[in-house]
């Protein structure tokens, strides 16, 4: 499916090619403080806070003679409109209005194209009067920013969302985001952890190298698999076997720092990542540091605890490593905990039944109606605070991407939220939206606009 297409216009000079560079995140289109500069319609693919689609940049709409030059480029202009399903009509606040943008405002009115009046510049005071003045354009009131900046976009975001569909759930075709695709699952974890030799006992034959000594393997290597899950039938997985991941104070030879590096690298790749630790040594710093690494990077966490069969103590061993990881993890609860032992294969289709558990929820996305009433429910039984004496109004949430799942609040005050109520409402998507222990991103905008009298 298409993607939807948005046209910026405007008259020479307002900033329409800078505003298409910070929405295509490439400096794509020419950029001067002369006028003209644009010529030809210029497009790209466009991403702002989860919305797709594609922008056109615009040759400076003027008032001449359609077999002139500029007069060409108008005809260009109002093609790039005519095919779009919303306009941008970019006018300058520090300038204010000046006849053209009326005339271009005139034509506008004419069009059946939808479109979003932005005030661009609009930094600091000195563009209040041009905003105020662009109420006269008849486009309601005019989106703040300033493209030069990258301030407002959280603003256009909320103005272009009514008009840019949300892609279905059948629509989403992010990399890997199939349930069949191969299930990318790289295994971390310090030294002689028994990585390798968890990916051999899976495979079924040697396929890398192992032994006593720690560090055998330095690169990490990915291996296709099939695996015969008992209850789904064949499924296919990308595994990654790493090297170990000791303290960094350790870490002096020049090639075990590649190596690590390479690991890190792979758990970049990965989408659900295995933290292997030794049962007979239990549960170290070193594995709490890389295991929050995996979650800062997005990724889906699932802890296996080896050796399982030589383990002693092994119940309260097992609780003592929950426990542990309740405390250490502080960002993500209920992390899943498997034995195993990679010596007799003890334990591996159930860690891999939890793999691919765990990027189904790590690739949900919610309707918009679940995530509407569960908004709803969340501030119902715990409103948020009033710092300071002055509400916070929370407006609505989206989900901006999965993978891992992001959300985006929009409220009035919202950036004096305690860090207390953002972990209520993470802990309350995990729990009641089904994404369990993966990452969740939580995200807070307010809007900008000095008129706006909520922020008063």
């Amino acid at each position: 499916m298409p993607l939807p297409t948005v046209a910026i216009i405007g008259r020479p000079n307002v900033g329409k090619s800078t505003l298409f560079n910070r929405l295509v995140g490439k400096k794509l289109a020419l950029v001067d403080d002369q006028p003209g500069v644009t010529r030809d319609r210029r497009e790209g693919d466009a991403y702002l806070i989860g919305l797709e689609f594609r922008v056109i940049d615009t040759a400076g709409y003027e008032d001449l003679d359609a077999a002139t030059l500029p007069g060409r480029m108008r005809q260009q202009t109002e093609a790039a409109v005519a095919q779009a399903d919303v306009a941008l009509f970019l006018v300058d606040a520090r300038a204010g209005i000046v006849p053209l943008d009326e005339e271009i405002a005139r034509w506008l009115r004419g069009s059946t194209t939808p479109v979003v009046l932005v005030a661009n510049k609009a930094e600091g005071r000195a563009g209040e009067a041009g905003v105020i003045e662009a109420l006269a354009l008849g486009f309601g009131d005019p989106v703040q920013l300033s493209a030069e900046h990258g301030e407002g976009m959280a603003d256009l975001f909320e103005a272009l969302m009514p008009h840019i569909p949300e892609p279905g759930d059948d629509e989403i075709e992010e990399e890997g985001e199939s349930p069949n695709a191969p299930l990318k699952l790289a295994i971390v974890g310090r030294p002689n952890a028994g990585k390798s030799t968890l990916i051999n006992r899976m495979l079924g034959e040697d396929r890398l190298i192992t032994g006593p000594e720690a560090g055998i393997t330095r690169d990490s290597i990915a291996i296709d698999w099939v695996w015969n899950d008992p209850k789904h039938g064949p499924r296919d997985v990308r595994l990654i076997d790493t090297a170990g991941m000791r303290k960094r104070a350790k870490v002096q030879d020049k090639l075990e720092k590649l190596s690590v590096a390479d690991a890190l690298r792979a758990v970049d790749f990965a989408e659900v990542v295995v933290l292997l630790l030794d049962a007979t040594l239990g549960l170290e710093a070193q594995d709490l540091r890389i295991a929050d690494r995996v979650l800062e990077e997005g990724r889906a966490l699932i802890i296996a605890l080896n050796k399982w069969d030589v383990a002693e103590n092994a119940s309260s061993l097992f609780n003592g490593v929950k426990r542990a990881l309740e405390d250490g993890l502080s960002q993500v609860k209920g992390v899943t905990v498997i034995t195993v032992s990679a010596a007799t294969g003890k334990g591996i289709d159930q860690l891999l039944g939890a793999a691919f558990e765990t990027r189904e929820a790590w690739s949900r996305r919610v309707p918009t109606g679940e995530l509407n009433r569960w908004f709803e429910r969340a501030l119902e039984a715990n409103p948020p605070p009033a710092p300071g004496g002055k509400r916070v109004k929370m407006r609505y949430v989206t989900q901006v991407k999965t993978r891992p799942p992001s959300f985006v609040i929009f409220g009035t005050r919202v950036d004096q939220l305690p860090a207390s109520y953002e972990r209520y409402l993470v802990n309350s998507m995990r729990r009641d939206l089904g994404f369990g222990a993966v990452p969740v991103r939580l995200t807070f905008r307010a809007p900008k606009n000095p008129f706006d009298r909520d922020k008063n």
